[in-house]
C-alpha cells in the first residue's frame, strides 16, 4: 500500500461521509482544512473538503490573503440549476436552491451554485509574449483601468484554481474541489509573490488590486467629505509610520482615489424609476450587504435586513458579553412608500375582490369583472404604506451607540421579528459560535419577549428613553410655564414609579389628571396617545428590569444623528422611496459611524469628527467635575450644575437622581436628555444619595424576590448562587484595593455643611 492511501477515498459517492469543517477564525485558508484525495469521477485527483455554504466567502478571502503569494481570485465560470430540474441528482450534483423560509433566506450567501475561482495571475501567460509589458515592470504597482485583475499584462500563467459546489442533496453545505493549490505555472515553478525570483521588485510581488478593507476606508472618507488630496496625504503618512510599503495597499495612488471618487459622485439611489422594482434590483446587486429579504405579497409584509461587513465586525466585537439595543419604528409617520401587496388590511385580496370591484366601479367606471386584476394594481399604486426603520445598536467604550444592523419593514407591530432575527443570529454565530450578549434592550413593550430571549439567549431589559423624550417634548410644546412643566414631568414619573413603590398606576394617573385638569392641550395628547398603552408599559415594567440613564443617553444620541441625516428638508421629496433610505443608510450614514470609530481608534481627523459627529450625553457628563455640582437644598429637591462653557452660569435640575429629572439648559429645553441630568444621576448613584432610580428599584426588588422565593429548579438556583458569588468577589476586590490605598473611598456628600444621611440607600448599579 502506498504511503498516504489511508487518506484516499475509493469513490466519489462517499464525499457525504466527509466531516464538515468550520474553522473558528473569521477568515480561513486551505492550510486550516484537512483535504482528501478523490479517486474516479470527474474530480479524480483533486483535493476535496466540505464546509458550510455560508462560509464560502470567508474561505475565498483567506485564500486571497496568502502571505507568500498574495492573490485575488476571480470567478472564471458559473453554472446554476433550479430545484426539481434533476430527477435523480448525483451525489456531487449542484443546484440553485433558494429556500424561502425565514431560516434560509440569507441573501448574502446566494451565489450561483457551481462557481470556479481562478487566481487573477492566470491561466494565460504573457510574461514573454508581450515585451512591452515585461520590459517596463516597476517596483510600484500600476493602477487604473489597465491594472484590473485579468488584464493582459497581469497574466503570469498561474494554475491555482478551485471549484465550489452547493450540493443538491445537502444545500447547506459547499463542496470545495481544489484542482491546484499552489501558485505555479505549467513548469511547476512559482509565478508570482515572494517565491518567484522574477517577481521580486515588481508589481507581481503583491496582490493585483487593493483590498476591500482599504476600499471601504477610502470610500467612507469620501462620503464624509474628505478631499482625495487629504486622503492621499493621510495614507502616505500612515505608510511612512509603518516603515514603508510592504503590500499592494501601501501603493495607493491618486488614480485609485479618483476612480473611487467617481463612483461616489455617480452613485444613485434610484436603480429603477418604480420603487417596487428598484429594491429587488438593489438587493441583487448588493447581496453582501443583505442578510434577509422578503418582498411584499398578499399575505406577507415587506422586510429588508441590512448589515455590512464592518457592521458585522462591530457586532461581533462590541456585542459579545455586552448589551445590544433595539431602536424601533423610526420614521413611522414620514417613511411611507408604495409597496407591492400591502393594501389588503382586512385579509386576503381574493376574499375582497367584489369589494374592490364595487369601489373602482364607483370611482373610475369598471363595467366588467375582467378588470378586477387591474383594480388591485390600481389600488396598490395609490396607497402608501409606512415602512419604519429599526436599528440594532451596540455600545463602545465611550458609550456611543453604533448601528450594526438595519431592518426596514412594512409591519411595525413586531410580528416579523422572528423571520429576520433568526438568520441574523445564525450569521453572527457562524463567525463566532461562542458569541453571546449579556442583555437585549427594547424600547417597545409590545414585542414578544420570549422570541428575543430564545434568539439571543440573554435577559431582556426595558428602555424608557422613548417615553421620557415623548413626554418631555409634548410638555415643552403644550405648556408655557417652566414651573408647571417640571411639576407635570415629575408627576408623570410618579406614574411609572408607582409600579414599584407607592400607589397603583391607576391611582397615580387619576391624581395626575385631576391636578392638571386645566392643561387641556397636554391632557388631550395624553388621553389619545398614552392612556390606551399605559397598561402595556406598566405590565412590562413589572416583569422586566429597567435600563439606566447611560443607555438612554446613548440611544437618544443615535436617534438625533439619524434624524438630522434623514429628516432634512432637502430630503423631503425622497421619504416615499425605500431605495433612497437604503442607499443613504449604506453609504453616507454608514460612513459617518465608520469614520467616527476610525478617528477614535487612530486619533486622526479629530477636528473633523467633532464637527460631523455628536457624542452622547453620558460621555459629556463624565467631563463635568464633581465640584461643579452644587447642592444648595438640604432635601435635594433641586441641584445646580455649573456650565462648562460659561462658568458664571449654573443650570438647575429638578427631581434630581430620577429618570424624570428636569433641567433648564438649552439642550434639555429641546426635549433631550442633557449631560447635567446624567452627571447628577451618576454622582448620586456613586455616593448612594437620594431616592433610587427605577432601574435601581427593579434590581433591588429582583434580589428581594430571589431571597424570599428561591427557585425550585436546581439549575436556576445554582446560576443565582454563582452570580451572587461573583458579586461578593468583586466587592472583596474593591475592599482590598481600598485597604491598600489604591482605591479612594467615597466622600461624604454635604449640602452647605450638612451631611446627608437620611436618604442613604444601597445602590445596585445595574448595567
Amino acid at each position: 500500500m502506498k504511503k498516504g492511501n489511508e487518506h484516499r477515498m475509493p469513490r466519489m459517492e462517499d464525499i457525504l461521509n466527509l466531516p464538515v469543517q468550520d474553522p473558528p477564525c473569521a477568515e480561513f485558508s486551505a492550510a486550516l482544512i484537512n483535504w482528501v484525495k478523490v479517486e474516479g469521477g470527474r474530480q479524480g485527483g483533486g483535493d476535496v473538503a466540505l464546509i458550510p455554504f455560508s462560509r464560502v466567502d470567508d474561505f475565498v478571502k483567506g485564500e486571497s490573503a496568502n502571505v507568500e503569494c498574495p492573490a485575488s481570485f476571480r470567478v472564471e465560470s458559473r453554472r446554476k440549476r433550479t430545484e426539481g430540474s434533476v430527477s435523480k441528482p448525483r451525489v456531487d450534483g449542484y443546484l440553485e436552491y433558494t429556500l424561502m423560509t425565514s431560516h434560509c433566506s440569507v441573501i448574502g450567501g446566494l451565489l450561483p451554485q457551481l462557481i470556479k475561482y481562478w487566481c487573477s495571475y492566470g491561466p494565460e501567460d504573457y510574461r514573454h509574449s508581450d515585451s512591452s509589458v515585461g520590459d517596463n515592470l516597476n517596483s510600484k504597482p500600476q493602477s487604473g483601468k489597465g491594472s484590473r485583475p485579468g488584464r493582459r499584462h497581469m497574466m503570469r500563467g498561474c494554475l491555482c484554481h478551485f471549484t465550489v459546489k452547493r450540493l443538491y442533496t445537502r444545500p447547506h453545505l459547499a463542496l470545495i474541489i481544489y484542482s491546484q493549490r499552489s501558485h505555479v505555472d505549467k513548469s511547476g515553478s512559482p509565478c508570482h509573490g515572494i517565491l518567484d525570483r522574477d517577481a521580486v521588485g515588481t508589481r507581481a510581488m503583491y496582490a493585483p488590486r487593493i483590498s476591500d478593507e482599504l476600499r471601504r476606508k477610502v470610500m467612507s472618507m469620501l462620503y464624509v467629505g474628505i478631499s482625495w488630496d487629504d486622503i492621499i496625504q493621510h495614507h502616505t503618512d500612515v505608510v511612512e509610520r509603518h516603515g514603508g510599503p510592504s503590500n499592494r495597499d501601501d501603493f495607493l495612488t491618486r488614480n485609485d482615489v479618483r476612480n473611487m471618487e467617481r463612483v461616489v459622485k455617480h452613485s444613485t439611489r434610484e436603480v429603477h424609476e418604480n420603487d417596487v422594482d428598484s429594491i429587488p434590483t438593489w438587493v441583487h446587486r448588493h447581496q453582501k450587504h443583505v442578510f434577509f429579504f422578503r418582498d411584499a405579497s398578499v399575505t406577507e409584509s415587506f422586510v429588508l435586513g441590512l448589515q455590512t461587513e464592518w457592521q458585522l465586525q462591530q457586532m461581533l466585537h462590541y456585542g459579545n458579553n455586552s448589551s445590544i439595543a433595539f431602536h424601533s419604528t423610526f420614521g413611522l409617520k414620514k417613511f411611507k412608500a408604495k409597496v407591492r401587496g400591502c393594501i389588503d388590511t382586512l385579509g386576503h385580496v381574493r376574499t375582497h375582490v367584489r369589494y374592490l370591484f364595487v369601489v373602482k366601479s364607483m370611482l373610475v367606471g369598471v363595467s366588467h369583472w375582467s378588470e378586477v386584476s387591474d383594480t388591485m394594481s390600481w389600488t396598490v399604486s395609490i396607497t402608501p404604506t409606512a415602512h419604519p426603520l429599526c436599528t440594532l445598536l451596540v455600545f463602545d467604550s465611550c458609550q456611543n451607540a453604533i448601528p450594526v444592523a438595519w431592518i426596514i419593514t412594512s409591519c411595525f407591530n413586531g410580528q416579523d421579528i422572528p423571520c429576520w432575527m433568526v438568520p441574523l443570529v445564525e450569521r453572527i454565530r457562524t463567525r463566532d459560535p461562542r458569541w453571546k450578549p449579556n442583555a437585549f434592550l427594547i424600547d417597545d413593550p409590545s414585542f414578544e419577549i420570549s422570541i428575543l430571549r430564545d434568539a439571543f439567549q440573554c435577559r431582556v431589559i426595558l428602555c424608557l428613553w422613548h417615553v421620557r423624550r415623548s413626554w418631555m417634548k409634548s410638555l415643552l410644546k403644550k405648556c408655557c410655564s417652566l414651573i408647571l412643566q417640571q411639576e407635570m414631568f415629575k408627576h408623570l414619573g410618579r406614574i411609572l414609579y408607582s409600579v414599584r413603590d407607592g400607589p397603583s398606576a391607576i391611582d397615580a394617573i387619576e391624581e395626575f389628571m385631576q391636578i392638571f385638569v386645566d392643561q387641556f392641550s397636554f391632557m388631550e395628547y395624553f388621553r389619545d396617545q398614552w392612556l390606551p398603552r399605559i397598561d402595556m408599559w406598566v405590565n412590562a415594567m413589572r416583569l422586566l428590569p429597567i435600563a439606566n440613564q447611560e443607555f438612554n443617553g446613548a440611544i437618544e444620541s443615535y436617534h438625533l444623528n439619524l434624524k438630522s441625516k434623514l429628516f432634512g428638508e432637502q430630503h423631503s421629496g425622497s421619504w416615499t422611496r425605500v431605495d433612497w433610505l437604503v442607499h443613504t443608510l449604506t453609504t453616507e450614514f454608514h460612513s459617518l459611524y465608520w469614520f467616527a470609530q476610525y478617528t477614535e481608534e487612530t486619533g486622526y481627523f479629530r477636528i473633523l469628527k467633532d464637527c460631523t459627529f455628536s457624542t452622547n450625553s453620558w460621555y459629556r457628563a463624565l467631563q463635568i467635575p464633581d465640584i461643579d455640582v452644587l447642592l444648595d437644598d438640604e432635601e435635594l429637591r433641586i441641584v445646580r450644575v455649573i456650565s462648562q462653557s460659561n462658568r458664571s452660569m449654573a443650570y438647575t435640575i429638578w427631581n434630581p437622581g430620577s429618570e424624570f429629572s428636569f433641567c433648564d439648559c438649552p439642550w434639555s429645553r429641546l426635549g433631550n436628555l442633557c449631560k447635567h441630568v446624567i452627571k447628577v444621576c451618576i454622582l448620586f448613584r456613586n455616593r448612594q444619595v437620594a431616592r433610587p432610580s427605577i432601574a435601581a428599584q427593579t434590581y433591588r426588588q429582583a434580589l428581594l424576590s430571589l431571597l424570599n422565593n428561591p427557585p425550585d429548579d436546581p439549575i436556576v438556583l445554582n446560576h443565582a448562587i454563582l452570580q451572587v458569588s461573583r458579586i461578593q468577589q468583586d466587592i472583596k476586590g474593591l475592599e482590598d484595593l481600598s485597604n491598600s490605598g489604591l482605591l479612594q473611598p467615597l466622600t461624604t456628600l454635604e449640602t452647605n455643611g450638612h451631611v446627608v444621611l437620611d436618604n442613604l440607600l444601597p445602590s445596585p448599579g445595574l448595567q
